[in-house]
């Protein structure tokens, strides 16, 4: 069966109190920051490609000039996904994930100087900040492979997630503000010096596994090793790893397939809403950039129930884990495919507004699919899973932008309209996909002697604890 185990210890302390939920705030915090030094330079590009009346713009970059610049961070985070993978596998992802968004957080500072100086210098920053970017994703599943019991997955992995969509929520009007009032250099420089914050605490608090948690107690602590069970053996070398088999598993590429067209419509809308706003909809910066984060504002608030009620289906015996995973990402998608086409065929402000806020909003019952769907299949490689998934996921990031720059020629409507068909025809074919192969069942190339839990369950003296 693919249940998760029921609770194995008593007299933990209050929710509140308990390590493992101060790491998934701490990472829900990461994830707000990363995608913050992601959404600033959609709004920041527009503030400084375009006039207005009393204001002629600082930079004249073409459509397809500004649909490069957008998507040029993804050559870099691209590069790094399974790399992050690894070293989250071998390493832990803490600190990982800590240099991750640094070396991001820095670069971002920099853009304002560089764009001045020469637009190629903006793109080359941008490409780095990818690959700084690339393995934080990886490695937050290596800190669930340590930190979160199985029957808390869902609502831990979806929380910290979750910080990716409330970030947007925030970065899109708070940068649209900023831009507006201070100039569009403050758009870097204010998300910048924020994560440059959060990556000292991050550091300085959070352990790379509960026993090495100076914090923790000893309830906790055996609850979330009697939960999380064998783990491997850590002295395994990558050559080692069960290449063939991971690259072969039906459900591992379902999950990339899944990852893929949820990216494809995120990114497309990441990166494009505020200039649809501004294109068609003809709102300026500061309303276009409020309006933009709707849609994510609808996801962030889904993402808090949706990995409570799916751990509660599970714990429930209500649904097993491979038909809770199913549903949940192949209801989004399909509501997301219904919606991304009637956005398409809009003809009101209201109408648009409304079917592209569904469409991403929807998209948070997905995430509770096929993003913690690794740590189903073979937890002590989801980092590595999540890697692959997310190297064929950055694409979108890099071909969206540019197709909509192809298409988006005039900024008329009826160019709009092929960018969202596109979309929809691309989470329909995920549906099938996922509906197809996908399993919440741990495979048989990850499953672990049951032997070697007692090498791996006492490798501590819980006196010093």
């Amino acid at each position: 069966m693919d249940l998760p185990p029921k609770n194995l210890s008593d007299g933990q302390p209050s929710f509140w109190k308990q390590r493992r939920n101060m790491v998934g705030l701490f990472a829900f915090l990461g994830f707000f920051n990363v995608y913050t030094l992601r959404v600033n330079l959609s709004v920041g590009i527009v503030a400084m490609t375009s006039s207005t009346d009393t204001e002629k713009s600082e930079f004249d970059w073409s459509p397809q000039l500004r649909g490069t610049i957008l998507s040029s961070f993804f050559y870099g985070y691209i590069s790094t996904q399974l790399i992050g993978g690894l070293l989250g596998s071998k390493l832990g992802g803490v600190k990982l994930i800590g240099i991750g968004v640094l070396g991001t957080s820095v670069l971002t500072i920099l853009t304002p100087m560089a764009a001045r100086y020469s637009v190629y210098l903006v793109i080359f920053l941008r490409v780095v900040e990818g690959v700084f970017e690339g393995v934080v994703y990886p490695g937050i599943h290596a800190v669930w492979s340590r930190w979160a019991p199985p029957a808390e997955r869902t609502r831990l992995g979806s929380f910290a997630f979750s910080g990716s969509f409330v970030g947007t929520v925030i970065g899109y009007p708070i940068c649209g503000w900023l831009a507006a009032n201070y100039g569009w250099p403050s758009t870097f420089y204010v998300p910048g010096f924020v994560a440059i914050l959060w990556c000292s605490v991050w550091l300085t608090c959070i352990a790379e596994s509960p026993i090495e948690d100076k914090y923790i107690t000893k309830e906790e602590l055996m609850y979330i090793i009697d939960s999380i069970g064998p783990t491997g053996d850590k002295k395994l070398g990558f050559l080692n790893y069960p290449w063939k088999d991971i690259l072969t598993s039906t459900p591992v590429w379902a999950i990339t397939c899944a990852h893929f067209c949820e990216n494809w419509g995120f990114y497309t809308l990441l990166t494009q809403l505020p200039s649809f706003m501004n294109d068609v909809l003809k709102f300026d910066i500061e309303k276009g950039s409020l309006l933009s984060a709707l849609p994510y504002l609808v996801m962030s608030i889904i993402l808090q129930f949706s990995g409570f009620f799916v751990d509660w289906l599970r714990e429930h015996d209500v649904f097993t884990t491979t038909q809770v995973r199913k549903i949940f990402n192949c209801g989004a998608f399909v509501s997301q495919t219904i919606f991304m086409c009637l956005a398409a065929n809009s003809t009101s402000e209201v109408a648009s507004i409304t079917c592209l806020t569904l469409a991403v909003g929807l998209g948070a019952f997905a995430w509770s699919g096929f993003s913690i769907n690794p740590l189903d299949i073979a937890p002590q490689y989801a980092s590595i899973i999540l890697g692959i998934s997310n190297t064929f996921a950055t694409i979108p990031g890099i071909i969206s932008p540019m197709l909509a720059g192809a298409i988006v020629k005039n900024k008329s409507a009826e160019e709009w309209h092929w960018v969202f068909l596109i979309a929809s025809g691309i989470y329909l074919f995920g549906a099938i996909f996922y509906a197809t192969f996908a399993s919440g069942e741990r495979q048989p190339w990850a499953k672990i002697k049951t032997e070697e839990n007692v090498h791996d369950n006492k490798t501590f003296d819980m006196n010093t604890i």
